[in-house]
This record gives C-alpha cells, sequence and structure tokens, in this order.
C-alpha cells in the first residue's frame, strides 16, 4: 500500500483562514479519491486531544493520524532550520509552506517525495500587509523548497510566473486550484438563520480574515464615499485576524453610520451559504491574493460580483465579475463605490453576472483539484 503524507496543521490553526479552507477539502477528496493501492494518512504537530477528535471527524477514511512531537510553532522553528525527523522519508504533500525539506535522492527512493503549496507571493510583493515573523518564514521555507522539494503547487498561472520570477522552480511547478466547498448549501433553516444573523434585506458582503492584506478599510470608505448607494448596508463576515483591523472604528472615520455596517465575524459553512445567497452584491477588494476563493464561492451562488484587479483573481474570476482597478490606492474607494452603485442600480448588468458567475464556478471542482494532485505524485 503506498501511503501520501498529508499535512494537516492549518485545518486546527487558531485562524485556519483560506489555506485551512484549502487544506480541509483537498485532504478530503484525497481520502475521497485514492487510487487503488494508495491511501491517505494526516499529519498534525503537537495538538491537544480535541483537535485531534476534530480531525477524525473531518476525515473518515483515513489509514493513520500522525500527531508530532512538536507543537506548531516548535515545529515551524525546526523545520525552518531543516531538523524535520521521520516524516520526511515518506511521501508528504504540503497544503501549505510548512513541510520538512531537506535534501534526499528521488532516484534511489521514488517513494519518498515532498511536495509543498505556495498559495502567493504576498511576502515579497506586498511584505507590509502581513506580520514581519510571518514573512520571514514563508520566504525560508519558500527558498527550503526552491532547494529540496520535488514539485511545487501554486492555485493560480498568476502565482506560478510571480514566483518563478523570485526562484526559478520552471517544470517544477504545477498549477492547481481550489474550488467552493460541498459543505456551502443552503440550509432548510434558511429563514431562521437569516433572521438570527440580522441580515438585511439587501446588503453589500464582503468575506475574508480580518486583515490589512484583504482591502476591506477601502471597502469600508467605499460605501462611506458619496458615490455609493446609501440605502445598502455593509455586512462582513470573516474571523479576526492580525493588524487590529476595527472595522466599527474604520467607519466612524470614513463617517460611515454604525447602522449601515454589521460585522458577524467567524461563521459556519450554513450560515456563510446564507450570506452569499442573499447578498446583492459581494465584493472583494483585496490587495493580493493567490486564488481568492470566496470570489468563486459567492459565483457558485449567482450572486454579482465585483473585485479587485489583482492579476490572481482576475485569473480566477475571469469575465464573470466587475473588475476594480486598485491603483492608484488613494481614489480606489471612490471606484469601488462607483462599482457597487452600478450594480445594485443596474438589474441587467446584475443579471448577467448571477448567470456568468455560476457557470465560471462550475469551472472548479474539488474531485478534480484531488486527481490532479495525485497525479502529481504520480509522475514523480
Amino acid at each position: 500500500m503506498t501511503t501520501l503524507h498529508v499535512l494537516v496543521d492549518q485545518v486546527v490553526a487558531p485562524v485556519p483562514g483560506g489555506i485551512g479552507r484549502y487544506a480541509e477539502e483537498l485532504t478530503r477528496h484525497l481520502i475521497a479519491t485514492a487510487p487503488e493501492g494508495c491511501d491517505v494518512a494526516a499529519v498534525v504537530s503537537a495538538v491537544g486531544s480535541e483537535d485531534l477528535r476534530r480531525l477524525e471527524t473531518l476525515f473518515p477514511g483515513l489509514s493513520e493520524l500522525q500527531r508530532l512531537p512538536l507543537p506548531r510553532r516548535e515545529l515551524s522553528f525546526a523545520w525552518q532550520g531543516g531538523i524535520v525527523g521521520s516524516v520526511a522519508k515518506e511521501m508528504v504533500h504540503a497544503p501549505s509552506v510548512l513541510a520538512p525539506l531537506v535534501k534526499h535522492d528521488r532516484s534511489r527512493d521514488p517513494g519518498r517525495q515532498t511536495v509543498v503549496t505556495v498559495h502567493d507571493t504576498v511576502p515579497w510583493t506586498h511584505p507590509e500587509t502581513l506580520t514581519p515573523r510571518g514573512v520571514h518564514f514563508h520566504r525560508a521555507m519558500v527558498k527550503r523548497a526552491w532547494k529540496h522539494a520535488d514539485a511545487v503547487v501554486v492555485p493560480t498561472h498568476a502565482v506560478a510566473a510571480a514566483l518563478n520570477e523570485i526562484h526559478r522552480f520552471d517544470d517544477r511547478l504545477r498549477v492547481i486550484g481550489g474550488a467552493p466547498s460541498g459543505r456551502l448549501r443552503i440550509p432548510v433553516d434558511a429563514d431562521l438563520r437569516a433572521e438570527r444573523l440580522g441580515l438585511p434585506e439587501r446588503y453589500v458582503l464582503a468575506v475574508g480574515t480580518l486583515e490589512p492584506r484583504k482591502g476591506l478599510v477601502h471597502l469600508i470608505e467605499a460605501m462611506a464615499h458619496p458615490d455609493a448607494p446609501s440605502d445598502v448596508p455593509l455586512v462582513i463576515a470573516g474571523p479576526d485576524g492580525w493588524g487590529d483591523v476595527d472595522v466599527y472604528g474604520c467607519a466612524e472615520r470614513a463617517g460611515l453610520a454604525r447602522d449601515r455596517v454589521k460585522v458577524l465575524g467567524r461563521v459556519d459553512d450554513a450560515d456563510l451559504a446564507v450570506a452569499y445567497d442573499r447578498a446583492t452584491v459581494f465584493v472583494f477588494p483585496s490587495l493580493a491574493e493567490g486564488f481568492g476563493l470566496p470570489v468563486i464561492e459567492a459565483m457558485s451562488f449567482g450572486t454579482p460580483v465585483i473585485h479587485s484587479d489583482d492579476a490572481a483573481v482576475s485569473e480566477v474570476a475571469s469575465d464573470a465579475g466587475v473588475t476594480v482597478a486598485r491603483n492608484p490606492l488613494e481614489s480606489y474607494p471612490e471606484r469601488l463605490a462607483q462599482a457597487v452603485f452600478q450594480v445594485v442600480n443596474d438589474p441587467l448588468l446584475a443579471g448577467q453576472l448571477a448567470v456568468a458567475g455560476p457557470d465560471r464556478a462550475r469551472m472548479f471542482d474539488w474531485n478534480d483539484s484531488a486527481m490532479e494532485t495525485w497525479q502529481l505524485h504520480a509522475d514523480l
């Protein structure tokens, strides 16, 4: 039996973010699509028993759940320094840059493989939007990947091109994107959930971790701009991140009345599905991304989408959304406001986007991503 060891630490991280969602969905579908004679084992840092039980529940069908001796922070330091232990001797798939990367000879031991996933090049292009420790860690681990990884998965061709400018990975790069979660379905109690969440009849929705890179401050300023529709509030869903993004404080400074902005915080998949489905328009103002999963999620519900002109996001959205230029940055809120006004007040445009979005979203499927991942390891 050939076992693929998948690192699932990000799934139970304090703030899983988009990478945690990616790791969860990919692992689940790797198990479901495992070729004959292959299975999947999950590898995690020294997490507590509650997290172990959660992983066992999330991933039925695992051949093994391997708990490493080091906690996440210490494990990150160790692997960054090349101290990796026995897990590096296996066939390893890392859904992030956290990976046991050391020198090895795959020609002599073809079962020993390490594949790393680099989701974006933000640590190089927009380091000011990340913590200094995060920037250092990502840069160091990508450098180790350049030296020791057998292959590197990236979510878009835009990231592939940008990453190759930093380190020449060339034919070691493989583009494998994400997809909307199959668990994002409208629940039978949608009306009750919408009432409990306090969703207005019409609203602009934004989804993402509350951190500087996501561009939420620009969207808040946009909603306060005279060109924005004054009768449609802003609803923001997503967990707190770093950088002290105070939504209500930003709204107050921008002159946006408190009753025109609502923060849902972290929500479960059923609540998120309701929020997507009932939104008048979804706005993704992110300054830098590697994929932009919420764009495809919103499109899958037929919700009109407005997004930034980040190269990766534009690649994913194709022509199924309204693109807004980020630069010059000082007038970005004004352009966002105008785009929101246009979509909210143009039923023909909104209807066209509602048709184009689901068509585009259907191009992304987790089964396809998982099978491409299995094929990558087979090719190695």
